[in-house]
């Protein structure tokens, strides 16, 4: 199927799944609310956790919502790419107000990936789009991993082999006196976004203001315990900076983050295929991608919802 295929179905109200450079995304015309609607219907996903409307770049962008210089700067630095800013909606935006689950902000982002911008140019306007996968599950890296999770339930897979990074986009908001808050770690570092706007805020504990801040998210079937030296009897060993030991997978030998965020949702999945009741996982360095790939870690660990 092509990427214009793909857009016809969109403008018809139907769901593709497309790559983008972080996990693969369940895509649907964010300005169409019964289209928006057949997403949450098919990930299982409530309504109260508003959705990404993904964008070309910053003109398209700033249709949807007002961004201020700070979110201006970050838009300027990290699209396209794995970074996606909330702000104020504005009022004559098209994107569906149940994509924003109510809210007076707007998830935006400009994704790197080539098809997802050909398909974002083909259909002519924002894709409002989740990781590809049933709700509270492990996100899908491969459009494999997609159709296994959505079978039945989408119209159409595009396949641009295994995602790059692996790891969900870092979100942030930029409210309209420009505080910028962490709402989610993800692919870009705290750091090198605090190079350019100064310290973080932390997000408010219980208050939903984009996706993944739920406690209970990224979960396999398998429990998990992190922080782990070795496997206990019985369990499957999830090793970093270290061979995997038999039955069990390694995130990166090496010690390498970006490996290891690239290889974490597939490692999850590979184990959960084996029947492993619980996963053990070696400790990672909270350090650049650390901090996002320990959230994924814990709320996949969080007591399940």
């Amino acid at each position: 199927m092509s990427v214009e295929e793909a857009a016809a179905i969109l403008r018809g109200g139907g769901l593709v799944v497309f790559p983008t450079e972080t996990v693969y995304g369940l895509g649907a015309d964010a300005a169409n609310p019964h289209a928006v609607a057949r997403i949450y219907e098919a990930k299982g996903r409530p309504r109260f956790n508003p959705l990404i409307a993904h964008v070309p770049g910053l003109a398209e962008a700033e249709r949807h919502g007002a961004l201020r210089a700070n979110a201006r700067r970050l838009a300027d630095a990290f699209w396209p790419g794995p970074f996606t800013l909330v702000v104020p909606r504005r009022g004559d935006s098209s994107v569906a107000e149940l994509a924003c689950a109510g809210l007076a902000t707007i998830a935006l982002r400009a994704p790197a990936h080539p098809i997802a911008q050909e398909l974002l140019a083909a259909f002519g306007g924002p894709i409002a789009a989740p990781s590809a996968n049933r709700f509270g599950h492990v996100s899908a890296t491969t459009a494999q991993h997609a159709a296994a999770d959505l079978e039945g339930r989408v119209d159409l897979v595009l396949d641009g082999g295994p995602s790059a990074i692996g790891l969900e986009s870092t979100i942030v908001a930029v409210d309209d006196a420009g505080a910028v808050t962490l709402l989610r770690p993800g692919a870009v570092a705290r750091a090198d976004i605090e190079a350019l706007v100064g310290p973080l805020a932390a997000a408010k504990v219980g208050h939903i203001q984009a996706s993944g801040m739920l406690e209970s998210h990224y979960a396999p079937r398998a429990q998990l315990r992190l922080d782990a030296e070795g496997p206990r009897p019985g369990e499957a060993y999830l090793a970093f900076a270290a061979p995997a030991p038999p039955g069990g997978a390694t995130l990166s030998a090496s010690g390498d983050l970006v490996e290891a965020a690239a290889n974490l949702y597939a490692s999850l999945r590979a184990l959960d295929a084996i029947g492993a009741e619980t996963i053990a996982v070696a400790p990672i360095p909270a350090h650049g991608l650390g901090e996002a790939i320990r959230d994924r870690l814990m709320r996949a660990a969080a007591p399940r919802c």
